[in-house]
């Protein structure tokens, strides 16, 4: 007899690593989402310019709810937001979390609060399916080194890309991003009526201090 495959639900504790305090201060709001095999703890640490230069601004950054060791059984440990196995209840489970996560910290501000959301790597795809179905709509949506997901259903995909501004970012030099992977991406965009932002620098699979610092401006403008 074949097994028969069950699911359940549970509750279970989720991380995620803050810059600043939300409060009546707080003007802008940066939900930042990591990469495949990262940690929210360290990937924070690229936005600390942005808080240590304005107390009105503070950065949440969730950490992925699987974990693992990076190479073997011992050493590094890095976070996937999703895998191919049991691939629906996962990206469910993390809409789930994020959207938790953001009622949190986004009741403790004014209501005209400021939010941008920044999805690095796998995180690009991660953000792009959790704001389909967020209680808000951010600023500016920032897809860093990664892509808009293909498979969202076109009513969802063009709803959410119809109200919020889209910007790419990659590197000159990104080992897994390519120009006509980028070019492609535009283009798709544009098949959803989405004239996206492209902004390039010099580097590889990375953040960029001057770009992130060129995002906060446009922010406050």
């Amino acid at each position: 007899m074949a097994a028969q495959e069950h699911s359940i639900s549970v509750q279970r504790t989720a991380r995620y690593y803050q810059l600043g305090t939300p409060g009546p201060a707080t003007r802008r709001v940066w939900v930042v989402c990591h990469g495949y095999g990262q940690l929210a703890e360290y990937f924070v640490r690229h936005f600390a310019f942005l808080t240590e230069n304005d107390p009105t601004t503070i950065v949440v950054a969730p950490e992925a709810l699987s974990r693992f060791y990076l190479s073997g059984t011992a050493g590094r440990v890095g976070a996937t937001w999703m895998t191919r196995e049991d691939r629906l209840s996962e990206i469910e489970d993390y809409i789930a979390y994020l959207n938790q996560l953001t009622d949190a910290v986004l009741t403790q501000c004014p209501r005209d609060t400021q939010v941008l959301v920044l999805g690095f790597s796998q995180g690009a795809a991660t953000v792009s399916r959790w704001l389909a179905y967020a209680r808000f709509r951010p600023t500016k949506l920032v897809l860093w080194a990664g892509a808009f997901p293909p498979d969202m259903p076109l009513p969802v995909a063009a709803r959410l890309l119809g109200q919020v501004p889209i910007t790419l970012v990659c590197g000159t030099q990104d080992e897994y991003v390519t120009e006509a992977a980028v070019a492609q991406q535009q283009d798709s965009l544009r098949g959803l009526g989405v004239e996206p932002e492209i902004i390039w620098f010099e580097g590889s699979h990375q953040l960029d201090r001057a770009v992130l610092q060129q995002l906060s401006e446009t922010t406050k403008s």
